[in-house]
């Protein structure tokens, strides 16, 4: 089973359990008695949830399955954002940091430690296997207790646009240009990956998500203070943003990039009746230039959801 973590019953949890070292692999770790299995990668295909909206999250039927928030964030600077002749040489997936990304990665971890701040929090890691997003996460997870971290998984299906292998710089910036004028979404590098491809891995790690989220929630980490945080890049941070809240391509192409470790945050809203979903923070949706409606998952403008009876703020509750 590929992916499993699993820990013993009431041990705190260690850092170096919880990813490989950079640009290594995993130790086999055999399952103890009493293990609980944390996330689960089955081997089996994944189920597609309406993840957008439920009739009645507290139902028997229609569980709530969604974290208190789900924070993405895009890896510090890289080499490859200062220099494209980077990619001449290294590997796309083995571009490092440069020292401002380090503090760049450093100050989002001190951002994300504000924002988690409530009494008995857990987080969950998700990250991209490139370098520039391990390191990234190596100077955020300091700011984070062992106790505090369900989980911390390396995904594939959210690393970079695949570009192509070692690159010309004049064709790849040849192809960004044209890029450009073509449509981010449906332009295909030639030897590489559409945007459209990116938006499928994408949407298939939704559901992995859904289901590693319900896991937890059965091995007893109560869902409502669970915070997932994934650390990723530009463009796959907006796909997922786009696959979740179903914008349209139009909105997706007028959309921008965050900035190097601009936090990236959607909190589940309920309202009194026990209807669930998560809503784009408004800076946020400002800051990539989106308009209002891509703030909400289109099922809730549908039912008119988005009213006072929801309830706003968790510190209250």
């Amino acid at each position: 089973m590929s992916g499993v973590r699993m820990f013993p019953r009431g041990r705190s949890l260690c850092r170096g359990h919880l990813r490989p070292p950079l640009l290594g692999s995993p130790a086999s770790v055999a399952p103890s008695r009493g293990a609980v299995v944390l996330s689960t990668r089955s081997l089996g295909s994944d189920v597609d949830h309406d993840f957008s909206f439920s009739t009645k999250s507290n139902a028997i039927n229609n569980p709530d399955f969604r974290p208190r928030r789900i924070v993405l964030l895009r890896h510090g600077q890289s080499q490859g954002n200062v220099d494209e002749g980077a990619y001449v040489s290294t590997a796309d997936w083995r571009i490092p940091l440069t020292d401002l990304g380090k503090r760049q990665a450093k100050e989002a971890g001190r951002q994300l430690r504000e924002k988690i701040s409530e009494k008995d929090a857990s987080v969950v890691f998700y990250h991209s296997p490139y370098l520039r997003t391990k390191q990234t996460l190596d100077e955020i997870m300091p700011f984070f207790d062992e106790r505090e971290i369900v989980s911390c998984l390396e995904e594939p299906r959210i690393c970079e646009q695949q570009i192509g292998n070692f690159q010309n710089v004049q064709q790849v910036l040849d192809a960004k240009a044209e890029r450009s004028k073509f449509g981010r979404f449906f332009y295909r590098f030639p030897s590489g990956e559409a945007g459209l491809d990116v938006y499928n891995r994408v949407s298939s790690f939704i559901p992995t998500l859904i289901r590693d989220c319900t896991q937890n929630d059965l091995a007893g980490h109560n869902l409502d203070n669970t915070n997932i945080v994934i650390v990723t890049h530009g463009l796959a941070l907006r796909l997922f943003l786009m696959r979740w809240f179903q914008w349209s391509v139009h909105d997706f192409e007028q959309s921008q990039n965050p900035e190097n470790c601009e936090l990236i945050t959607m909190n589940k809203r309920k309202d009194a009746l026990g209807h669930a979903w998560m809503e784009l923070e408004e800076k946020d949706r400002v800051s990539l230039d989106l308009p209002d409606s891509c703030g909400l998952p289109r099922n809730v403008r549908v039912h008119n959801l988005g009213d006072d009876s929801c309830i706003t703020d968790w510190k209250k509750k």
